[in-house]
């Protein structure tokens, strides 16, 4: 096996002081002790090239310094080994909190593992500082683990997939793209082979399990792909022509981007938001908590307030002793 193969070069290279000649190589590595001289050649030919595309330092050195056109071949140990690796306090808060998002299914245990590692090195994270936040990223759909891996490894995949409108089941062919949660729900987003278009897929609309298509061909993720975009477009969200919010001076960048006007004051600023879709603009205004208050129209102050509610219902029965979701009346 190819993997096996180049780790075992590895650690040959890796584990000697002096440099070892291809004919060394050739009888410590097993996986070439029974090629013949010209396949061995041309497979270590092809094993170098490709340890060095993965960055590993592999170094061409004379086995005796005074016969320099006898060569062998090491891994300088110092420049392998990884660097210490060190975060400030508000890093391990936050990889200590994303190390508990994944509340189910495959990822508790690598995430765990992670933290456990960490905490061995002699790291220790501040939990005080993200006490009362506990998010709550649910992977409960029986195919996540399939797609996610067709998405890492960039490989097609097909499935029964169940329509939204008439709830009918189809075979899709797709090349995956990307993965993202949105608003509590997982979506594959990707190019569906037979309708040759870029097409959002819900995971728990999926019928019976996703496999690897057994004729694969070579495609790339559009370097442009924004699948959170491309989720809302197939959202058909709603728009209005203009949303009004008061935030509070020096907060909301990103809205503030998005201004036609602005009308600064001593603590707040009046921000008009054209053509703005509130399913885009609901998150943005919802992140700054007490710092911003829409004040018109009624439907985007509906809209807010309804995503409020979606959030208070999700952690409902999970104690928060230090987060407190307001509202400030205009």
């Amino acid at each position: 096996m190819k993997t096996e193969r180049l780790l075992n070069l590895v650690i040959c290279l890796l584990y000697t002081r002096r440099p070892l000649s291809k004919a060394r190589i050739r009888k410590l590595v097993p996986q070439y002790q029974d090629s013949s001289p010209d396949a061995f050649d041309r497979m270590f030919e092809r094993d170098k090239d490709e340890l060095r595309e993965l960055g590993i330092p592999l170094r061409t050195e004379a086995i005796v310094e005074s016969f320099e056109d006898d060569l062998g071949y090491r891994i300088d140990e110092r420049e392998y080994r990884l660097p210490d690796v060190e975060f400030s306090a508000d890093e391990l808060a936050v990889i200590g909190l994303a190390s508990r998002a994944w509340s189910q299914a495959s990822l508790a245990g690598p995430a765990a593992q992670a933290l456990r590692k960490l905490q061995a090195s002699g790291l220790e994270r501040d939990d005080a500082s993200v006490l009362g936040l506990e998010p709550l990223l649910h992977t409960a759909e029986p195919q996540f683990e399939a797609v996610r891996k067709a998405v890492v490894q960039q490989y097609a995949i097909s499935f029964s997939y169940r329509s939204g409108r008439d709830r009918a089941l189809s075979e899709r062919k797709v090349e995956p793209w990307a993965l993202t949660n949105w608003h509590g729900r997982w979506y594959l987003t990707g190019f569906d082979q037979d309708r040759q278009a870029a097409r959002v897929f819900r995971l728990d609309r999926f019928s019976g399990k996703a496999s690897k298509l057994r004729k694969q061909r070579t495609y790339q993720v559009p370097t442009d792909h924004d699948p959170r975009a491309m989720i809302t477009a197939s959202q058909n969200g709603s728009s209005t022509s203009a949303v009004q919010l008061q935030l509070r001076s020096g907060k909301g960048a990103s809205l503030r981007k998005q201004a036609a006007r602005i009308a600064t004051g001593e603590v707040w600023d009046e921000v008009t938001i054209e053509g703005a879709r509130l399913d885009r603009i609901v998150p943005d205004i919802l992140s700054l908590g007490p710092d911003a208050v829409v004040t018109a129209p009624q439907e985007a102050r509906v809209a807010v307030r309804a995503a409020i509610q979606r959030i208070l219902n999700t952690h409902q029965g999970v104690k928060h002793d230090n987060v407190r979701i307001g509202h400030r009346a205009p």
